[in-house]
């Protein structure tokens, strides 16, 4: 991971230590995974590319194939900076919602703001 995609990744991971979750990058293929208490989160991220729609598409591709078995009760995180946030909400918010995926904006200056 370089350029961008680190910094958003940097980033989300801050914003989730100020809330109390631990944070492991890089495990089993996904970008960051969050632990709080008996919580866990799986976070995929793209930094800003020239081809945001197709970036996100995959983004959202990679974090699916992740998901554990369907007994887990984890949560699901798409992080992505403000140039690609319609990209990342093209998804309909109930398919985000059962899916228990929330879209993450990180902004040019580090700010997070999640989406539902």
């Amino acid at each position: 991971m370089r350029g961008d995609e680190a910094r958003v990744v940097d980033a989300f991971a801050a914003w989730l230590e100020r809330d109390g979750w631990a944070i492991r990058r890089e495990v089993n293929f996904a970008d960051l995974v969050a632990t709080r208490g008996e919580e866990s989160m799986y976070a995929e991220a793209k930094g800003k590319t020239t081809s945001a729609g197709l970036d996100v598409d995959t983004l959202y591709g990679q974090l699916l194939r992740r998901m554990p078995d369907e007994s887990t009760s984890a949560r699901y995180a798409v992080v992505v900076p403000s140039a690609a946030l319609a990209a990342a909400l093209r998804v309909p918010a109930w398919v985000r919602k059962r899916l228990s995926i929330s879209v993450n904006e990180v902004a040019d200056d580090g700010a997070v703001t999640e989406h539902g």
